[in-house]
């Protein structure tokens, strides 16, 4: 009964990083979750989490969140259609309403958002040029807290997240698919962050964020994206991917995976100790040498 007395947190879309930030919080916060699936109330209940039945397509089932938690996360990504978030701005709106107890916002963004530069680096600085459909619908969430936070005395802090990996997160099947890569001369560079360390700095954004602010939470990495698909196979003992030109692969993978591999940027993190929170893994080499093992130990487990 204790926990009642402790400050509390909502976390909204506690998918894998939702549930190790919530692991992390439960000590000293009440964690909230928002999921719209009642069949997960049981896990989140068994983790110290009190989960709320809802869903942002659905702002009429919102209303148990206004007046929650003072400090809310914001994982969820934007619906699969459209150039705005429709699902941020229900959760605005639903959180404007009743009690304002509401104080910090942290929204878990991509760098996605910076488009193509052609290998070129990318800082917060740097103007949002998004390609994708995907990506717009980030700008315009970013662009409405941005807007409704000073509005509402909230502090807004923005992570902007490159791709994510950690042990089940590896292009294990890709490799073993032997779905080729781009030559070394047309590829793109691929930015990263481990799981861990990406829960780590959402928490840190709760201690730390300074208010209206943009993070890159990287590793900050100049990797590309084929030399990562090498690295992981031979890390797993598996057979380096193939080669081959632009014009040849797009013909062969999905638009939604050929729209990441024409991409190419290197995002800096000079922003990063903002947060006070060192990587446990500065580069997915580091994280590999402390996992490595056959595909079929893997599947064994």
């Amino acid at each position: 009964m204790q926990s009642f007395g402790k400050p509390r947190i909502l976390i909204i879309g506690c998918g894998d990083i939702g549930l190790r930030v919530a692991q992390q919080l439960c000590r000293s916060y009440r964690v909230f979750a928002l999921t719209s699936q009642q069949s997960r109330f049981q896990e989140l209940r068994g983790l110290g989490i009190t989960p709320i039945l809802g869903n942002l397509d659905k702002p009429e089932s919102l209303w148990r969140l206004s007046g929650l938690a003072e400090t809310v996360i914001h994982l969820a990504p934007p619906q699969n259609q459209g150039h705005r978030d429709s699902r941020t701005r229900n959760l605005i709106r639903i959180l404007a309403q009743g009690p304002a107890s509401i104080r910090r916002l942290i929204y878990v963004s991509t760098t996605g958002v910076y488009g193509d530069h052609q290998g070129g680096r990318v800082s917060e600085i740097t103007p949002v040029n998004p390609q994708s459909e995907r990506a717009r619908r980030r700008v315009d969430a970013e662009h409405v807290l941005r807007l409704w936070g000073p509005a509402h005395g909230v502090a807004i802090t923005i992570l902007r997240v490159p791709g994510i990996y950690a042990e089940n997160r590896l292009p294990i099947e890709r490799l073993q698919a032997k779905t080729p890569a781009l030559l070394a001369q047309e590829d793109a560079f691929s930015n990263h962050i481990q799981s861990d360390d990406l829960a780590r700095l959402v928490c840190a954004a709760v201690y730390h964020g300074k208010p209206q602010r943009i993070i890159n939470a990287c590793d900050g990495g100049e990797t590309k994206m084929g030399d990562y698909f090498d690295e992981v196979a031979d890390a797993f003992g598996l057979e380096r991917p193939k080669r081959m030109s632009g014009a040849q692969l797009q013909k062969i993978v999905s638009p939604m995976l050929w729209s990441f591999m024409r991409e190419s940027r290197r995002v800096t993190n000079t922003r990063l100790p903002e947060l006070k929170t060192p990587l446990r893994y500065p580069s997915v080499r580091v994280f590999l040498k402390t996992i490595s093992r056959s595909p079929s130990d893997q599947q064994s487990d």
